[in-house]
């Protein structure tokens, strides 16, 4: 039996079924884009949703680069968006 759980996203409520991972708890809450790409400010949120294409990279709990596709979300989580894109820093 699966019960809701409670986070903040960028310091706003986030609720989702336990069990959910960050990515998929964001676009239940309507969050589809949570960072912006660095050369051309492009949004980026979910895309393959496996943790290949890094494109949903989040803060959790204060550690960057967090793909949200594979982090599952817990209660009390802290999320922030808007973190470094590291693929772009390296081109």
């Amino acid at each position: 039996m699966s019960h809701k759980i409670n986070a903040t996203f960028n310091n706003r409520p986030l609720t989702a079924e336990d069990g959910t991972t960050v990515g998929a708890a964001l676009m239940a809450n309507g969050v589809t884009s949570w960072r912006n790409t660095r050369k051309e400010g492009k949004p980026r949120g979910l895309f393959c949703g496996i943790g290949v294409c890094f494109d949903c990279l989040v803060e959790v709990d204060g550690e960057p680069n967090q793909r949200a596709c594979m982090v599952r979300l817990t209660d009390g989580m802290r999320v922030n968006g808007a973190v470094t894109d590291t693929a772009e820093k390296e081109a």
